[in-house]
């Protein structure tokens, strides 16, 4: 008998929600075969099997919530895999000076973990990713006290039983790892166990008032609610994977970055008959020539003369990242909340790809089948709300970019044209600028905003530039 158990899913994906078990009892699976279907902080994705064989037991059902390294089901090899796997391990195990415990960290793995901890952390987060706000003590002037920075001095010379996502959270929240209790085999650190760590320190931090709640504004205390059923009947449902990780992100980058939004208009009226002319052909190619399509091509080479707006800030190192690379996220509303896929090398692409490309991602998203990867590496983002309507909002950058572009509902305006010397009516399209001001002034996010305003009324130039 071989069993099955969760995989590693992902950077700082710990488990997900069971909403599907794709084999019964009975069956015959091979390698490679999805048996699972699990929403996770970020996406639903197909789990493969890396066994094969009968299904004999299952171990799982839907609705569940597991963790990766469950046993998901069991299996009979019948092709002898699991006698050849432990004929393997035998020899390893002959040689061991004492019996392995299960849950010990394998020696290379932390010696590889302790090296990454020397290099820079690069933040590759979309909404959808969980994490625990920010410690006080980085927003401090003054030295951290003993009780949120511990003296590491007294340490082990052996590397705490942490997984490399596990560290990277840590370090990201400022926790000490190795200071931290691990709740698993072998005292094996999750990212629970980090997070309860850092929990207990914000509390014992007079003021601090404990971890956000999700939805929460950041570094404030949550408040019980009150008894809603005093005047009337009410109902109440837990909250989706992705629809909690979304408002605990949300909050984070709300308390975190300084934000700044600036509002303008585009002439998009020569832009409308270009789109309206060439949309029967982008049909026909498989994509859909949306205004958001034409405003990712136009986002992606504006960012090149404005490397700020593609940029991210390490603050452990002090440093500004710069991305030699263009990637923008288009926002994409679901039945499960808001996810955002993201267009790679949008500044390689011309307008056909890239409404290709939203038009595949966003059907994808919609039927849960976005993967982790498609929502990674983005550098700024784009919400468009015209299609439901309203005339400006606030979008709130999604950290760790720093700039997001907002689009509302175009609408006929009358405009003044000084040379006719009368109004005009033309098609206006409002656009919101969302901005980090920690790294972008008001007057480069106004320059910005003109280039890309002048870019959308001449649609000359987006041949020049794809």
């Amino acid at each position: 008998m071989t069993e099955f158990k969760v995989p590693e899913l992902g950077e700082n994906v710990a488990g997900g929600d069971v909403t599907r078990v794709m084999v019964n009892i009975g069956d015959t699976i091979a390698r490679d075969q999805p048996v699972l279907e699990l929403e996770t902080d970020k996406a639903t994705i197909e789990v493969p099997s890396s066994v094969a064989g009968v299904v004999k037991d299952i171990r799982v059902k839907k609705g569940e919530k597991i963790k990766v390294g469950a046993v998901v089901l069991t299996v009979d090899d019948a092709s002898g895999n699991g006698a050849s796997a432990a004929k393997a391990d035998a020899p390893a195990a002959a040689n061991a000076p004492e019996p392995e415990k299960k849950g010990e960290p394998d020696k290379a793995a932390e010696r590889k973990a302790v090296e990454a901890e020397r290099k820079p952390v690069e933040a590759d987060l979309q909404v959808g990713q969980s994490k625990v706000l920010p410690m006080p003590q980085r927003q401090a002037p003054e030295p951290p006290s003993a009780a949120i920075a511990p003296v590491r001095a007294e340490r082990s010379g052996t590397p705490a039983p942490a997984s490399p996502s596990v560290r990277r959270l840590a370090r990201e929240i400022g926790v000490d790892v190795n200071e931290v209790q691990g709740s698993g085999p072998g005292g094996r650190i999750s990212q629970d166990d980090v997070k309860e760590h850092a929990r207990r320190i914000l509390s014992s931090v007079p003021g601090a008032g404990g971890v956000s709640a999700p939805g929460s504004a950041a570094g404030r205390a949550s408040r019980a609610l009150p008894d809603f059923q005093k005047w009337g009947e009410v109902e109440r449902q837990p909250w989706s994977n992705i629809r909690r990780v979304t408002a605990e992100h949300l909050s984070y980058a709300w308390g975190t970055i300084p934000h700044v939004t600036q509002f303008d208009k585009a002439d998009i009226t020569a832009l409308e008959e270009l789109r309206k002319k060439f949309k029967d052909q982008v049909t026909k190619a498989g994509g859909n020539l949306t205004v958001t399509a034409m405003l990712v091509r136009i986002v992606a080479t504006a960012v090149k003369k404005f490397p700020q707006f593609n940029a991210s800030i390490d603050p452990e190192r002090g440093e500004l990242v710069y991305k030699k690379y263009v990637n923008v996220g288009v926002a994409v509303d679901t039945d499960r909340g808001l996810l955002v896929p993201v267009i790679r090398n949008a500044d390689q692409k011309n307008i056909q790809e890239i409404s290709i490309e939203i038009n595949q991602l966003a059907a994808k998203a919609r039927e849960r089948k976005l993967t982790i990867d498609e929502m990674s590496g983005g550098g700024i983002s784009i919400s468009n709300l015209g299609g439901i309507g309203g005339t400006a909002f606030t979008p709130i950058v999604n950290w760790p970019e720093v700039a997001i572009l907002g689009v509302s509902r175009g609408a006929m305006e009358p405009v003044w044209k000084a040379a006719a010397g009368s109004f005009e009516p033309r098609l206006m399209l409002p656009l919101s600028l969302s901005y980090d001001h920690r790294v972008i002034d008001g007057a480069d996010g106004m320059r910005f905003m003109k280039w890309l305003v002048e870019t959308i009324e001449q649609p000359f130039l987006l041949s020049l530039i794809g």
